[in-house]
């Protein structure tokens, strides 16, 4: 396996890990040709949150509660690959990421895993556990969606960070359309009667979150 650069590396190392532990007749060159396209896709310049270190946030989140997990590899290729896709004027990139993900999987997967994690990048689309899934997988699903939201949890400083990141990924859209539009997705948010799925999760973080994104609220009011 040719060295990855020293700022991927890890998460390249982590990548073969978590493919091979699935399939062990994975080559550490086939892993590092699916992992440098990886890390080219999270390096795009219209990205300022969604890159590599998001992920590594992330998989940082995975190590705490992967011993919740019942399928902790299936979960975490899902979060390598949920924003592979990521073109801040459309609204299909959940749609895309899961079909980048199977194409570049279904070598080494079975259709099965496959279909896991078409469905689990899917549901971060609107951060909702699809319902007709078996109860094991729901739980998985769960854990993986309020990774996906932890973020919103984070110290206010943290926040502010990853919430002037977003605004320059939307750098596109005029101010008063970024207030109309992020402002209803913050309250949709809001509305949820939970915003964190696990008890792990809405123990820890639904308090700072809420209070976070009221906060946000009040600045984009100003806007």
């Amino acid at each position: 396996m040719n060295e990855l650069p020293p700022i991927n590396m890890e998460l390249g190392n982590h990548f073969y890990l978590c493919l091979s532990a699935l399939n062990s007749d994975v080559t550490p060159d086939d892993a590092q040709a699916l992992w440098q396209d990886i890390s080219v896709r999270y390096g795009e310049p219209q990205r300022a949150y969604h890159t590599l270190s998001h992920i590594e946030q992330l998989l940082v989140q995975f190590d705490s509660i992967r011993h919740h997990l019942t399928a902790p590899y299936i979960v975490a290729l899902a979060l390598y690959y949920h924003d592979v896709i990521y073109d801040p004027t459309r609204a299909d990139n959940e749609q895309k990421s899961a079909e980048y993900a199977v194409g570049a999987l279904s070598s080494y997967l079975s259709l099965e895993q496959c279909q896991d994690i078409y469905a689990f990048i899917m549901m971060t689309a609107n951060h909702q556990v699809d319902e007709s899934i078996d109860s094991v997988k729901y739980s998985d699903a769960a854990y993986l969606l309020d990774m996906d939201l932890s973020i919103l949890g984070a110290p206010w400083s943290t926040y502010q960070q990853y919430a002037q990141a977003i605004r320059q990924e939307y750098a596109h859209v005029a101010d008063d359309n970024y207030r109309d539009g992020r402002t209803a997705v913050l309250q949709g948010l809001l509305a949820h009667p939970k915003l964190y799925l696990t008890d792990y999760y809405y123990s820890q973080l639904e308090a700072q979150a809420r209070d976070n994104i009221k906060r946000e609220l009040i600045s984009l009011a100003a806007l």
